[in-house]
């Protein structure tokens, strides 16, 4: 169902749809030199060197409201800012279920509408810097975050 595919030194994270559904950023620990990271970091992809875990990058919440050219009554914004507390109070459930207190919330890049989640995943053991092993990994979190409607 999910898919993964690198991008320089992190992996773009699809679904059953193709639609871009996050990014995950591998621990590739240490690299020493920094200037050569570029290198070692490619080098560590071709080795299948293994890692703990890494950090996940996903939407949080799109408001429906930052945009140039918003025209809405009162009711219709009460709705989308209910619509927003409901799905924040969903985040915090997840949030309290894993036990991800150390997330990070940004404003999307691609989207001033929209905020992102980070948090780090841990790995249930070291592994392979390879497509198949990292989303054996990640699809546990992947799979409860859209069976939750957050993803």
């Amino acid at each position: 169902m999910w898919k993964l595919e690198l991008d320089e030194e992190y992996f773009k994270i699809f679904d059953s749809k193709k639609l871009i559904a996050g990014y995950f950023d591998p621990e590739y620990g240490n690299i020493y030199p920094k200037e050569n990271s570029t290198e070692i970091i490619s080098q560590m992809h071709k080795n299948h060197d293994k890692i703990s875990g890494g950090l996940i990058m996903i939407p949080l919440v799109k408001f429906g409201l930052f945009d140039s050219d918003l025209d809405i009554d009162i009711d219709e914004l009460e709705n989308q800012v209910n619509r927003v507390a409901e799905h924040l109070k969903k985040w915090k459930d997840f949030i309290a279920k894993t036990n991800n207190s150390l997330h990070s919330i940004r404003i999307s890049h691609t989207d001033q509408d929209m905020l992102t989640i980070t948090f780090p995943i841990k790995f249930s053991e070291p592994t392979p810097l390879d497509k198949a092993e990292i989303l054996k990994e990640l699809s546990p979190t992947l799979d409860l975050l859209q069976k939750l409607n957050l993803l």
